[in-house]
């Protein structure tokens, strides 16, 4: 696996179009990217897209199930994602903790199906303003690990993981947390994830996600343990999206 990824979260937004148009314009783009690079659209829209990203662009799903088939209404599965050609899944997503109540154990069962269906997991992992300012946040971040990662997957099923560290104060507020801010707390899980699974750690790839623009990218992305973003709102934006790409690149060459 690519150790620098830059993915790209597009929530609910983009009409279907709109969506065909912007898949486009990033695949022509990550020809000869250093970077992984990865896009998570709308549901409705993943096997159509599928056939405009061409070879070097990823397609992730932005959630999927915490069950295998079954009675399971409005529910898609890891392998249906699978089967149309998704090799991704965001798992844990602070939006998804927050508006609809995922609890570390629905997470983890989430991981489980990805896993299970030979995908691979993005993780997300990060704390609350109240949890960062009352000195907990580490310790947020550790339990999340441990129950959505670490009591999930063996060794071998944890080297198709990626993580993804979204400061919860940080998304769509505006606000980002400092370079410094985000390499101590990407030290932190590399050196978690090098305590739980070994030397495997120096080849994860552990995402910043919380307010990347192509103003701050190129700052954030130069720190050690950063090895790239998973973006929001500027991934909605073409010009804004590879601009964020070609400073993960930047950094990548440069070291």
């Amino acid at each position: 696996m690519n150790r620098n990824v830059v993915a790209g979260n597009w929530k609910s937004n983009t009409g279907f179009n709109e969506a065909k148009s912007l898949t486009r314009a990033i695949a022509e783009a990550t020809g000869d990217t250093e970077s992984q690079v990865i896009i998570a659209p709308p549901a409705p829209y993943l096997a159509a897209l599928k056939e405009l990203c061409g070879a070097a662009l990823a397609l992730a799903a932005q959630n999927c199930s915490a069950y295998d088939m079954g009675a399971y209404t409005g529910e898609h599965t890891a392998q249906m994602l699978a089967d149309v050609g998704v090799s991704h899944v965001i798992v844990g997503h602070s939006e998804r903790r927050q508006l609809y109540g995922e609890t570390d154990e629905v997470v983890a069962a989430k991981v489980h199906q990805v896993s299970a269906a030979g995908l691979h997991p993005i993780i997300c992992v990060g704390e609350s303003l109240e949890e960062r300012e009352s000195g907990e946040h580490m310790n947020v971040v550790k339990r999340q690990l441990q129950k959505g990662f670490f009591d999930v997957l063996d060794a071998a099923k944890a080297a198709d993981v990626i993580i993804a560290y979204e400061p919860v104060w940080a998304i769509g507020t505006g606000r980002t947390a400092s370079a410094t801010q985000a390499q101590e707390m990407h030290l932190f899980i590399r050196q978690w994830v090098h305590e739980a699974y070994g030397q495997m750690a120096d080849r994860m790839p552990i995402l910043y996600g919380g307010s990347v623009k192509p103003e701050n990218a190129e700052e954030l992305f130069s720190q050690p343990d950063v090895d790239g973003g998973l973006i929001g709102g500027a991934s909605l934006n073409a010009a804004d999206f590879i601009s964020i790409i070609k400073a993960n690149d930047k950094w990548i060459t440069a070291n």
